[in-house]
C-alpha cells in the first residue's frame, strides 16, 4: 500500500467526531500556551501525559499533535503584541512583528504570522508524507551498533545545539542519563541508584520526569523571576491583510517553508537556526529601508520556517525514535507510555496511529487558521491571566496527575526533587531537553551497545564496523565541536578587525 493510500486511510481515522474534538481540543490548548510567554507546547504536552492511561493512544496523539503546532502559532501572539516570545523560536519574530504593532499594524502582523503558519504547516506536513517512508525504507537495515550511534548523535547534537555551551548541555544529558539508570538492570537483574526504596525498582517514570523538570521547574522558575506589574499589552483588533501586504508575504512564507523543513529534519536542528536564517535572507532581499521599524516579510518569513521546522521534527520522530527538540522528547516519552517504540517497526504495526496522526496536522492547521485570524483580539486577553493564579493551577495539577498514575506518595517526593532540580537548572543555565532525551534514550543506547559488543564477542571495533555507523559517529563529533570552532573563528574575525584598528 503506498503512502497516499495510507494517508486516506489516516484522514479516515482522524475525521472521526471524536479525534476531531480532541483535535479541537488540541489546537485550541496549543495556541493557549503558546500565547502565554514562559509555557510552551513541551510543559502542556508534559502535564497532560497522565491521560495516556485511559485515552486511545490515536485520540492523544492526535490532540498532542495539534498542541504542537498550536504552541507553534500562539507564540507569534505574545511575540508581536508584548515582545516577549513565548517560545525561543518566536525571537526573531519579534524584531519585526512588535514594532510593527507598536506602528498600528499588529492585526496585519497576526494575520501574516498566521497565514504564514497555516502555508509552511500543510506544505512541510506534505513533505512528511514523502520523506518519511523514504527514511523508514532506509532504517529497516539498521543493526544494533547503527541504532547505539544514532543515539550518540541524538546526545551530542542536542547537547550542543540547545545551550549556551557544550559544557552545559553535556552536564544536563548527564543527570538525564544518571536518572534512567535508576531501577533494575534488565540484563544482571541488579538494582541500580534505587537507594533500597521497592518504588524505584522499576525505575522513575517517564511522566514524572517530564512534569518534574519541566513543567514543576518552569512554574517554579517563572515565580521566582516574576513581575507584579501588568504586561504592557498592544491592543489588536481582527487579524486582515491588505492586497499589498498578500504580494509582500507569500514568497517569504515558501522561503521560509524550504528552510525550516530539513532543518526541523536535522538531529539538534531545531527551529531557531532556520527562523533566523529566513529573517537573515529576507533583509537580504528586501528592496526598502523597512527593516528594523517593522517589515511584514520579517515577521512572514521567520513564522513560516518556524513551523515548518515543526513537521520536520516528526520525520526523525517518527522513523527513528529520534528526538530532536523539548517537545518531540516529550511524545517520545508518550509512545512509550503506550508501550509503542516510534521507529521503522511502527510504520508496520500501527500504520493507523501514525497515519492518523500525520492526517490530523492538515486538520489542524485548517482549524488553528479558523482560530487564530478571527480570534485574535480574544488571545490578546489571554495575557492578561494573573501569573500566580496561572502557576500555582500548574503546580497543583502537575502533582494531581502524577499522583494518579500509581498513588504513590514516593513519586510525588520524586517529582518535587526533580522540580527543584529543573528549576537549578534553569537559573544556572542548563537547558533540560538533553536531560530528557538522555533519560528515554540513555536505557535504549545501553541495550543497544550491549547487544552490539556480545555480537562482536566483545571487541569494541563492531561499534565502527558499519559505514552507516561510522557516519553518525562522525556527525556526532561534527556536532560536538561544531560551536567550538564557531566560536574559535568568530574570535579571530573580531582580533583581525580590532588589529588595524589598535596599528592605527
Amino acid at each position: 500500500m503506498n503512502s497516499f493510500q495510507l494517508l486516506m486511510e489516516g484522514f479516515a481515522a482522524a475525521l472521526t467526531w471524536v479525534n476531531l474534538l480532541y483535535a479541537l481540543l488540541g489546537v485550541t490548548l496549543g495556541t493557549l500556551v503558546g500565547v502565554l510567554p514562559g509555557i510552551g507546547p513541551a510543559m502542556t504536552v508534559a502535564l497532560l501525559l497522565p491521560i495516556t492511561f485511559t485515552v486511545e493512544p490515536a485520540s492523544a496523539f492526535i490532540m498532542f499533535a495539534g498542541i504542537y503546532y498550536g504552541g507553534m502559532y500562539g507564540g507569534s501572539t505574545t511575540s508581536i503584541l508584548l515582545n516577549t516570545p513565548g517560545e525561543s523560536s518566536s525571537m526573531i519574530t519579534a524584531l519585526e512583528g512588535n514594532k510593527m504593532a507598536r506602528r498600528g499594524r499588529a492585526a496585519q502582523a497576526l494575520a501574516t504570522a498566521a497565514i504564514g503558519s497555516f502555508v509552511a504547516g500543510t506544505l512541510a506536513t506534505a513533505m512528511l508524507v514523502v520523506a518519511a517512508p523514504l527514511v523508514v525504507d532506509f532504517a529497516i537495515s539498521f543493526g544494533a551498533e547503527d541504532y547505539f550511534a544514532l543515539a550518540i548523535l541524538a546526545f551530542t547534537a542536542v547537547s550542543s545545539v540547545m545551550s549556551r555551551s557544550v559544557v552545559r548541555g553535556l552536564a544536563s544529558l548527564g543527570f538525564g542519563l544518571v536518572i534512567g539508570l535508576v531501577g533494575i538492570d534488565e540484563q544482571t537483574g541488579q538494582a541500580r541508584l534505587t537507594l533500597g526504596l521497592p518504588q524505584l525498582l522499576g525505575g522513575i517514570e517517564v511522566v514524572v520526569v517530564a512534569v518534574g523538570l519541566f513543567a514543576l521547574g518552569e512554574a517554579l522558575y517563572v515565580a521566582s523571576r516574576m513581575r507584579h506589574a501588568p504586561p504592557d499589552v498592544i491592543p489588536v483588533g481582527r487579524a486582515f491583510l491588505g492586497r499589498r501586504d498578500w504580494a509582500r508575504s507569500w514568497k517569504p512564507w515558501l522561503r521560509g517553508t524550504a528552510l525550516g523543513f530539513p532543518f526541523g529534519a536535522l538531529p539538534g536542528g531545531g527551529a531557531e537556526i532556520p527562523t533566523f536564517l529566513s529573517y537573515a535572507a529576507e533583509k537580504k532581499l528586501a528592496k526598502g529601508d523597512e527593516f528594523g521599524k517593522g517589515a511584514i516579510e520579517g515577521v512572514a518569513g521567520p513564522e513560516a520556517a518556524n513551523n515548518a521546522s515543526a513537521a520536520g521534527t516528526l520525520v526523525p520522530l517518527l522513523t527513528l525514535g529520534l528526538p530532536t527538540s523539548a517537545t518531540a522528547a516529550i511524545l517520545l516519552a508518550a509512545f512509550q507510555q503506550y508501550g509503542l517504540q516510534p521507529g521503522p517497526q511502527l510504520f508496520d504495526h500501527s500504520p493507523a496511529l501514525v497515519w492518523g496522526m500525520i492526517a490530523s496536522l492538515f486538520v489542524g492547521n485548517v482549524m488553528l487558521l479558523v482560530l487564530n485570524l478571527p480570534l485574535a483580539p480574544l488571545w490578546a486577553k489571554v495575557l492578561h491571566v494573573p501569573r500566580p493564579y496561572l502557576y500555582a493551577g500548574i503546580v497543583v495539577f502537575a502533582a494531581l496527575g502524577v499522583y494518579a498514575l500509581n498513588a504513590s506518595v514516593v513519586d510525588l517526593v520524586v517529582l518535587f526533587l526533580l522540580g527543584l532540580l529543573g528549576f537549578a537548572m534553569r537559573r544556572f543555565g542548563l537547558p533540560i531537553a538533553p536531560a530528557v532525551i538522555g533519560m528515554i534514550l540513555g536505557p535504549m543506547a545501553e541495550i543497544q551497545l550491549r547487544r552490539a559488543l556480545a555480537i562482536g564477542a566483545g571487541d569494541i571495533g563492531v561499534l565502527v564496523g558499519s559505514p552507516v555507523a561510522v557516519v553518525l559517529l562522525a556527525l556526532s563529533l561534527l556536532a560536538l565541536f561544531t560551536p567550538l570552532l564557531r566560536k574559535l573563528w568568530a574570535r579571530r574575525r573580531t582580533e583581525a578587525v580590532t588589529a588595524p584598528s589598535q596599528s592605527e
